[in-house]
């Protein structure tokens, strides 16, 4: 019953995830592919997150 309101792990990391590779890509347009590099890897290791959460389920 308390795990009704419990907010999922999954899908705040899932827009977290979105959110940085919206940011990569408006960081690659501006052409500044150190920085566009920097933040992909830290969307890659959200994803890697993901993965490991929900392998865990």
């Amino acid at each position: 019953m308390f795990g009704l309101f419990k907010k999922d792990p999954v899908k705040k990391l899932e827009k977290k995830y979105l959110k940085l590779m919206e940011e990569a890509m408006e960081i690659q347009r501006g052409g500044d592919i150190k920085a566009y590099a920097q933040k992909s890897a830290e969307a890659e290791k959200v994803a890697e997150e993901i993965e490991r959460l929900k392998s865990e389920k």
